[in-house]
Order: structure tokens, then sequence, then C-alpha cells
């Protein structure tokens, strides 16, 4: 057993003299392997005379490690001189740019409500978040539009049951915000809505809207147009023309829509019409109007004594003016290259 132990030793030394790393690889398998020699005669020594399996037991351990180190000795040299000939045969150019991690940036849509609740802020307003999912009561019954009403054929949105849907507006948020708190309010709602909008230049299923609502003494339209013309100058610059066209929302009496000059045309009447204003030169961004007395009434509010206005920003449409975005879809898509722009 000596004997051989003493072979294998020599064997290794005499492998180890100018290896390859491979090649160690090779002799610490056939050594020190599951079924190496080295490992072959430390299983065999059960099998020995007791008054030999001690010496030998003793020298095998000791040829174990000794190839063990020698092994993991040689695998260093052979790697350093992997790489000193690499350093002496391959040439890296130290002058090439290095590699910069892209940095991020806000979405356009985010910067836009960046933009709006800095201003609201600014006026005092509070800003407040509510749910996506929303009760029919809330939703349409609260604000002067039940079942019967034709206005639902407009907005109505992807319902759950018979009780809850998505919301199709954050006006939900003023009669949870009225139910709980009495006037003076002064309260903007960031936040997505949902409609079943087929998709096109001007419309998706998915949208972001900022609901505002101001209830106090003395409100009249007024305010409400200063408010208008103060969003429009902060968003577009104090030249951007707006104008307010009567229109309807059960909600609010009266009512109206705010248009700026469209982005996409500038306003000018030309050959073909443009695919964002139809040729009209104007671009409806959101809805406002006088809170209905109908609606105060419902949320315990007596309108002989207080009077407000609200109005639904369209911010998806105002990030499309702001930076000239002539299709919504963009938004949703995700291309890093548009992304990149804002």
């Amino acid at each position: 057993m000596l004997e051989k132990l003493s072979q294998l030793r020599e064997e290794i030394s005499q492998a180890l003299q100018s290896p390859t790393p491979e090649a160690i690889e090779n002799l610490r398998v056939k050594m020190l392997g599951k079924k190496g020699e080295i490992t072959s005669v430390l299983k065999g020594l059960g099998a020995l005379e007791p008054n030999e399996r001690k010496s030998a037991g003793q020298a095998a351990n000791e040829l174990r490690d000794w190839a063990q180190e020698q092994i993991d000795t040689a695998k260093v040299q052979a790697q350093g001189v992997l790489q000193a000939q690499a350093l002496t045969t391959e040439h890296i150019d130290i002058t090439l740019p290095g590699k910069r991690r892209g940095i991020g940036r806000l979405h356009p849509l985010t910067q836009v409500y960046g933009k709006l609740e800095e201003l609201f802020i600014s006026l005092g307003f509070d800003i407040v978040e509510g749910p996506h999912i929303e009760t029919v009561y809330h939703n349409f019954d609260a604000l002067n539009t039940p079942e019967s009403h034709p206005s639902r054929d407009v907005t109505d949105t992807f319902y759950f049951n018979d009780d809850y849907l998505l919301r199709c507006h954050t006006s939900p948020m003023q009669v949870r915000l009225m139910e709980k708190q009495k006037p003076p309010i002064r309260v903007v709602v960031p936040g997505k809505v949902f409609r079943r909008d087929e998709i096109d230049a001007t419309h998706t299923p998915v949208f972001h809207q900022m609901e505002g609502l101001v209830i106090d003494k003395n409100i009249h339209m007024g305010d409400l147009r200063g408010i208008m013309e103060l969003i429009a100058s902060h968003i577009f610059g104090a030249n951007m023309k707006i104008r307010l066209r009567p229109s309807f929302f059960p909600f609010t009496e009266p009512s109206a829509e705010v248009d700026i000059t469209c982005y996409a045309c500038n306003g000018k009447t030309r050959q073909d019409p443009c695919r964002v204003c139809k040729g009209s030169g104007w671009v409806e961004l959101w809805g406002c109007g006088m809170v209905h007395p109908k609606v105060l009434e419902n949320c315990g509010i007596d309108p002989a004594v207080y009077s407000g206005y609200a109005f639904g920003l369209g911010v998806d449409r105002i990030t499309s003016a702001l930076y000239g975005i002539t299709d919504p879809r963009f938004y949703f898509e995700n291309d890093v290259q548009f992304l990149k722009q804002f």
C-alpha cells in the first residue's frame, strides 16, 4: 500500500511539471474524484490488517492533502501564465468611451400631472385620490344621472355587476367629498378613468383626468372662467387662447366645454381638414360648469346657501396639445425612443 502511494505521488509530480488548465483538471478528477485513485485507496483501507491500517491511512490522508494543495497551486500558476500571454497578444483600446447607464425620466403624462398639481397647490387646493372601482350610485345616480338618463349612453363604462363598475370620470369623488366634508371645499382629484370608446386619434378606452371642485358661498361663473384661463396660461403660456362652448353635463348647470387652439394645425384652415380638430381650428380639452343644485342636495348641502363649480381636465389631451402629440396611443406603447423625447 505504501509503495502504491509513493507511485501516485511521483505520478502527480510528473504531471504538474508543465500543465495546462485542462490537464490539471483531468489530473484532479483522476486522483481526487469520486472514482479517483487516491479516493479508491482511502475507501480500501477497511480491508487492511489492523496493524497496517493506521500507517497506511495516515500516509493516504497526507497524500490527499498534498495532492489537493499542489493542484490548487498549479491552477493559480497556469491561470497567471494565460493572463500574461493575453496581455502580450491582445490589444485593449483604452481610448474607447465607456458604456453609460441610461438615465430614466418621467412619462409625459406624469410631467403634466406635476405641472397641474404645482398650480393647484399654489392656489390652496387639496389633492385627493379616489377608487378606480366605483359604485353605480357615486358614478351616476348621485351625480344627477339616473338609470333612465340619456347621458349614460355617452359615458357608459365597464361593469362588474349591477352595483360596481370602472369609473368613467373622477367626478364620483365630488360626491364622496361633499358627503364627508362641509364647505368650503377646494380639491382636485387626479387619476385614470375608463370608457367604452373606440381607439382613434383622440380617444382611448383608458385615459387620465384631473377633477376639480370648489364649493363655497357666492361662487359664480366668473370664478370658473377665471380659473379656466389660469390653467391654460400656466400650461401653454400667456398667449394661449381658450373658448367656453355651451354644453351639457347632468351634474353641472350651466355647463361648458373648454377648447384651445388646435395644436396640430395651429387653428389654420387648409384644403385637407386636420385629422385632430376636423378643420374647426379648436380642440376640446375638458369640460366644466356650475355644480347642479340637485347634486348639492344629494350630498346634504343647501344650494340656497352654497354654490360651486367643477371641471374635469383631460390630461391626455392637455399633454398632446403641450407637446404636439397627435395620437394618444403613444402614451400606452412604452416606446423608449418616444418617451425619452420629453
